[in-house]
């Protein structure tokens, strides 16, 4: 089983993904392209120590980046949103915003 650290990347700090957070008790993160529903509940009650009520992950595409007349893609990534039982207190990840 992989460690806590390799299924969540890192929490997605962002206007939609705060706003999700204050209004509906959702954490927001970027995971393991391989992660499954289950992988990420377990490694968020465990970091955390919350308990969670749902799991949403989306696949997000790569965008096309260019330098000049050289073109890539930026790599594929996962994102999870991860909803919070009622009444559980949202873990603070971010400060001096």
């Amino acid at each position: 089983m992989p460690t806590i650290y390799t299924v969540i990347r890192r929490p997605l700090i962002t206007e939609k993904g705060l706003g999700v957070k204050e209004t509906e008790g959702t954490l927001v993160f970027d995971v393991a392209p391989d992660a499954t529903k289950t992988e990420v509940k377990q490694a968020v009650e465990a970091l955390f120590k919350v308990k969670v009520a749902g799991v949403r992950t989306a696949n997000v595409v790569g965008k096309e980046r260019r330098r000049g007349k050289f073109a890539g893609f930026r790599p594929d990534w996962k994102k999870a949103y991860v909803r919070l039982k009622a009444g559980e207190k949202l873990p603070e990840y971010v400060s001096n915003l």
